[in-house]
């Protein structure tokens, strides 16, 4: 395992473009403690962003995990690149020339997105801890470390579409095109949610039961938005004679559908290789 970490942990240290993009990455994520000193005045009254209740744990746990989750198109950028390189580069031929197997590459590319989810997990972990530490209302033991399963759904979320990347990189062979195709991935999947829920089953709830099994909306509702949770929308809302009754909870079974397409994604990137004539 270490070998194979290696050997492409060598590739990234001479890649400058992707460790610009990595450290932008983590620099948008601290950034998310900038919202801290964001104060409006509206009418004459002041008024901070951070005691509004959005750093109070354990809710922090649910806002910074469902905020740092748009960032990870920047680890998408260093990973599609990646593989791509592979081909540009001729790296993928001389390693398997090197006595590399195709599935040690495989495990080597995959490995290294594992730890890009991990070591994002365990960044945004403390930079959460340290907001929560200084922000929050509540600092009971069992209220700090309460909703981790936040934390856990945000790798979870990541390993999953750090992994449809990487197959995308690998069936695409660009990384131009590669992340063209993961838009357009994206909008296919949006227009036939629209088509199931405004034409085919109109006022039900089918389209959602179908749509959650998506790839991409599978990984986006592991975390629901945070915003409707906060006391003072609620408080607004319930004024203008609204609710919201929404299921905020991570379920372990949309778990199980990301962690399930991340294996069919792996497979399908060790079975392209396994087909290919390099």
């Amino acid at each position: 395992m270490l070998r194979l970490l290696n050997i492409e942990f060598q590739k990234l240290k001479y890649n400058k473009a992707a460790k610009v993009i990595t450290i932008t990455y983590f620099i948008l994520i601290t950034f998310i403690a900038l919202i801290a000193s964001i104060e409006f005045n509206f009418a004459g009254v002041k008024f901070r962003i951070a005691d509004q209740g959005i750093f109070n744990f354990p809710y922090i746990w649910h806002f910074n995990t469902y905020i740092a989750a748009w960032s990870k198109l920047f680890l998408a950028i260093v990973i599609v690149s990646m593989m791509a390189n592979e081909y540009s580069h001729r790296t993928l031929k001389q390693n398997l020339i090197d006595g590399l197997s195709k599935k040690e590459f495989i495990s080597s590319k995959f490995l290294t997105v594992g730890v890009f989810a991990l070591i994002s997990t365990l960044f945004l972990f403390v930079v959460s801890m340290i907001l929560g530490l200084s922000f929050s209302d509540y600092n009971e033991f069992s209220i700090i470390f309460s909703d981790l399963e936040y934390v856990l759904a945000y790798f979870i979320k990541l390993i999953g579409f750090f992994a449809f990347c990487m197959f995308l990189g690998i069936f695409v062979k660009r990384s131009a095109f590669a992340l063209g195709f993961l838009f357009i991935w994206w909008v296919v999947e949006n227009i036939i949610y629209a088509l199931l829920k405004f034409r085919l089953f109109r006022g039900t709830e089918i389209a959602d039961n179908i749509v959650q099994f998506f790839p991409l909306e599978s990984m986006a509702t592991l975390i629901n938005e945070p915003f409707t949770r906060l006391n003072f929308i609620q408080s607004a809302a319930s004024q203008l004679g609204e609710t919201f009754q929404r299921d905020y909870a991570v379920h372990w079974y949309e778990i199980l559908i990301v962690l399930v397409w991340t294996v069919v994604f792996i497979y399908l990137s060790y079975y392209l290789l396994k087909k290919r004539d390099l």
